[in-house]
């Protein structure tokens, strides 16, 4: 839809330049607070709760988790965990043999047992030597990955958590066999990204834990570029979002004890980690290595869960493999998204009015939620909260805009058309978005001349202030009619009133409201004539009469005049005409003449009574007219 098309959406009154205010004021404002992190939160909730909604994405097929849960704590209760060097060990041993790509351990120790028991200076034994010899032989067999940490010393400066050297020196990767495993949530405590890289440089230990996993289980070499999945990766310290495939307990998760049972490698659970990189973490009742994640959000009936340290970089490690990460759009694609839904609300709010503009940003507001859940199903995040704010911005702006240019317009056609109309028909007027073009148009109209008979023998008899007396009264009388039944009384001319149906306010029905007008005013004139008898007696006045002729047809109406005063009236034929046939009544002696036309406009219920076909001054073609006495109302 081009502009000129789309601007024909929008009210007579409205102006291009206040669509384009709009649209300039929402977009700049929305784009400031995104450009300050305003919106940011509001993004997060949504995002969040389209995890909620969507549930499980997708089938975990490159990760899998080996749990230290409660199970596997109370079969080995009697063993410290600063003494489970051997059942890492043998894990990593089970893991290797069933095939699986990578093992990461998922829990930080700085110490050795052989250290620490040497430090007791006790007797030197067997044990006390080769206590840990299983986990050297597993480590220095490559395809583990150890864990650090980045820390905060006592003077605040960030400092690494290394393994214990006397095994950090057996892995035959060096720093590669080592990943950094800082889980970095967001401003409100909830983890929806992850670094691949903490520190650029490649000679330390700054690869994420994730990511050592990741290359190798992509069979990548740590030392080279980065491909993984078909997406390179620099290093540099990029801010990425992980792709959960599913609540917590999605990824694929064994208990330890599984592992370390004699028939490990016939277990099914067991055979199923082959072909996966699989993370050694803990996932115990007392365990403080849980995190709020999207799927922590809570409200709208879902559950508010924490989620495992290990199942978090299992979801990483899946986001690597697979490719399947929540991706967002360029920049400038969003705003130009985000101005389309404003070009739409901009278009609706200066179309319909206050209340209905607030119905259509209800509406708006819900609607752009669908697109950017449909979206987040493919990986693609869409603005939610730039667009429901940059639609409340604009709906305020077009308030603005009625409260200030708009309304000064409305004050000036109220006090333009209530000297025509009743006061019902200019509130009526100003409420609705049909408003007359004051530049100039045609209109299917009735228009209703009268005036007073005799009103030159009534003048010379009279007085001055007894003749404006006597008009005053009179067109107090008649004019109620007119604004009664909604006409526009359009001027005075001397003893004459000239009325027009269907202009300023179009109704379909001008004709017969002309008719009722104009009967009404008949029965206003006979009873005007006792007003004068009792007023005037004894001067010798006529009789009071009035004629009134109505004629229907099209016209031009339009605010006409000269720079220093103008005034909204109508002209054409159908003026020239109504005002012949008004002078017609004296020829016939009666009080109200219509045209065929305005007869066969008003319908059913007209009752009439003499009927002449004349040729008006000014008309070549005839008129067919009759005498109107009563219609039904």
């Amino acid at each position: 839809m081009n502009p000129d098309s789309l601007m024909k959406f929008l009210p007579r009154s409205s102006k291009k330049v206040q669509f384009a205010i709009v649209i300039l004021v929402s977009s700049l404002l929305t784009s400031g607070l995104d450009r300050a992190d305003m919106i940011t939160p509001v993004e997060d909730v949504y995002y969040d709760y389209w995890h909620q909604f969507a549930g499980v994405r997708r089938e975990a097929l490159h990760t899998a988790v080996v749990a230290v849960d409660d199970a596997t704590l109370l079969e080995y209760k009697d063993d410290p965990l600063a003494f489970w060097a051997p059942y890492w060990a043998q894990a990593m041993d089970t893991l290797s043999q069933v095939g699986a790509k990578a093992t990461g351990l998922d829990f930080i120790y700085s110490v050795s047992a052989e250290s620490w028991l040497a430090k007791l200076n006790l007797p030197s034994s067997d044990i006390s030597r080769n206590y840990d010899s299983p986990l050297r032989a597993q480590l220095a067999a490559g395809n583990n990955i150890l864990i650090t940490h980045i820390v905060e010393n006592a003077e605040g400066e960030s400092e690494l958590l290394l393994p214990p050297k006397d095994q950090m020196y057996l892995l035959p990767g060096g720093i590669n066999d080592l990943g950094v495993a800082n889980l970095e949530p967001d401003s409100d405590k909830l983890v929806r990204h992850f670094y691949p890289t903490f520190d650029p440089n490649p000679q330390a230990p700054g690869t994420g834990f994730a990511m050592q996993l990741a290359l190798r289980a992509a069979g990548v070499d740590p030392a080279n570029e980065w491909t993984i999945a078909g997406v390179k990766w620099p290093r540099d310290r990029l801010r990425m979002r992980i792709g959960y495939v599913g609540p917590p307990g999605t990824i694929p998760t064994v208990s330890m004890r599984k592992l370390l049972s004699p028939d490990a490698l016939n277990d099914p659970q067991v055979q199923a980690l082959k072909g996966r990189a699989v993370i050694i973490a803990a996932n115990n009742a007392g365990t403080s290595d849980r995190h709020f994640t999207p799927y922590s959000r809570g409200g709208l009936a879902f559950k508010s869960d924490q989620m495992i340290g290990g199942e978090i970089h299992a979801n990483i490690v899946e986001t690597l493999l697979s490719g399947h990460y929540p991706r967002d759009f360029p920049p400038w694609i969003n705003r130009i998204y985000v101005v389309c839904w404003l070009v739409l609300g901009t278009v609706l709010f200066l179309r319909f009015k206050v209340p209905h503009g607030m119905g259509w940003f209800v509406i708006l507001a819900n609607i752009c939620m669908v697109p950017a859940f449909l979206m987040f199903l493919s990986d693609w995040i869409l603005p939610v909260g730039a667009v429901q704010l940059g639609l409340g911005i604009a709906y305020l702006s077009t308030i603005a805009l009625r409260l200030t240019g708009e309304e000064r317009e409305r004050a000036r056609l109220k006090h333009m058309f209530g000297r025509y109309v009743s006061d019902d028909v200019v509130d009526t007027l100003l409420s609705e978005h049909d408003r007359p073009d004051l530049s100039g148009e045609e209109r299917h109209v009735t228009v209703l001349f009268s005036d007073i008979r005799n009103f030159t023998t009534i003048s010379e008899k009279l007085n001055a202030h007894e003749v404006v007396e006597m008009l005053n009264a009179y067109f107090s009388k008649v004019c109620e009619p007119i604004l009664n039944r909604g006409g526009m009384v359009n001027k005075y001319i001397g003893d004459a009133v000239m009325a027009v149906f269907g202009a300023p306010k179009s109704y379909p029905d001008h004709a017969r409201r002309a008719l009722a007008a104009a009967i009404d005013m008949v029965q206003e004139g006979k009873d005007f004539r006792l007003w004068m008898e009792e007023r005037f007696p004894d001067r010798g006045l006529p009789v009071f009469a009035i004629g009134v002729g109505v004629h229907t047809g099209s016209c031009v109406v339009g605010d006409i005049g000269s720079e220093r005063r103008t005034e909204f009236t109508a002209i054409g034929d159908t003026v020239n005409a109504a005002s012949r046939l008004e002078g017609v009544t004296k020829e016939l002696g009666v009080w109200l003449v219509a045209s065929a036309a305005t007869i066969k406009e008003a319908g059913e219920g007209i009752t009439t009574g003499k009927t002449e076909t004349v040729i008006v001054k000014g008309r070549a073609e005839p008129i067919e007219l009759f005498e109107v006495l009563a219609m039904k109302e």
